[in-house]
């Protein structure tokens, strides 16, 4: 885990950090390598917020059916993977009326052209003029306005550290940018300025074509597939047409660089050695890759599978957080309503 961008300070009450969730897709391996595992190592620094970002998900998710199945999907991962709820509060952001009153709020202090140059609207942008139609076409207020419903998440729970990779910066940013504007107009430290945790070394996984693993280009690894489907989607990893006896470069095989991530040390160093040597099988490395996420993830789907076949005890949990994050923001929103003027 990288450092964050600015060390917190040492003292007996932990500073908080708040990760997102947005339920936009079935999690794969590439979920657990570049956000989960280093997500869950923030509890032993920080007191960890996590939230389901189910509002968040409108944007891209239209429907209600797979909506609901998204969300009990993540909610199941995160706690088969070792989140404990009683330790951090985990919570989804529907639960929370108050983070929604607040993005009304800070709207008003935030100006347009910072939503301008936003990275996701811009990119929407960019992209209408390449295709010659008018700039905004397929732009909706939620995908303009979502750094401020973003920036609401964040400042209703006075948080202080943020955890994104480098790409990810300017949320953080757009965040203090409206805090500092509300704080200013003010005359008070109403808002907390968060920090960006910048997370340098988080995993970039190849899905099975190669490609960074994404649900958008249907070339993930699923994290809790049964076995046979587990199997039969490793298998399909795309290689080269080198024969077995042939030395062969492991850093550019997408077997060996998803394999790297879990194997330990020995095995690593003896799968390189047969790669650089000549006498490795693509066959055979793609089973003992199937084997090693199984032996990884065979436990964890288990209990994955038990929270998905009882949806009410997800939603005990769930409702249990709601009340661990409410009991910080009910009493956040009552300051801001007075502090604006309104009683």
């Amino acid at each position: 885990m990288a450092a964050p961008a600015t060390e917190a300070p040492k003292t007996e009450t932990k500073k908080i950090s708040l990760t997102g969730i947005k339920p936009s897709g079935t999690p794969h391996v590439g979920n657990y390598l570049g956000a989960i595992k280093p997500a869950l190592k923030l509890a032993e620094t920080f007191q960890a917020y996590y939230f389901i970002a189910d509002y968040h998900a409108l944007t891209t998710v239209t429907d209600p059916d797979l909506m609901h199945q998204y969300v009990y999907e993540i909610i199941a991962t995160w706690l088969a993977m070792g989140l404990d709820p009683d330790e951090v509060v985990f919570y989804r952001q529907s639960d929370i009326p108050e983070i929604f009153e607040l993005t009304w709020i800070l709207s008003c202090y935030t100006a347009k052209g910072l939503l301008n140059r936003a990275h996701a609207y811009k990119a929407k942008v960019d992209a209408n003029r390449e295709e010659d139609r008018d700039e905004d076409a397929g732009v909706s207020a939620g995908l303009f306005n979502y750094p401020v419903l973003m920036a609401s998440d964040i400042l209703m729970f006075n948080t202080n550290y943020v955890p994104v990779g480098q790409d990810q910066k300017q949320h953080i940013e757009i965040a203090r940018d409206i805090a500092a504007s509300f704080n200013n107009n003010y005359g008070q430290e109403v808002l907390v300025l968060p920090e960006a945790y910048i997370m340098d070394d988080v995993a970039t996984v190849p899905g099975i074509d190669g490609r960074k693993m994404s649900k958008s280009y249907g070339n993930v690894v699923p994290l809790f597939a049964p076995p046979k489907q587990l199997r039969k989607q490793i298998m399909r990893i795309v290689t080269n047409s080198q024969q077995p006896e042939e030395p062969k470069d492991p850093d550019a095989d997408n077997i060996y660089n998803i394999y790297k991530h879990f194997a330990s040390p020995e095995d690593l160093a003896r799968v390189r050695q047969t790669y650089l040597e000549g006498g490795l099988a693509y066959g055979k490395m793609k089973q003992e890759l199937f084997e090693l996420l199984e032996a990884t993830f065979g436990e964890a789907r288990s209990q994955y599978d038990e929270y998905m076949n009882d949806k009410a005890e997800l939603d005990r949990i769930m409702t249990r957080g709601a009340e661990k994050a409410r009991a910080i923001s009910v009493p956040m929103i009552e300051k801001m309503r007075k502090t604006v003027g309104i009683r």
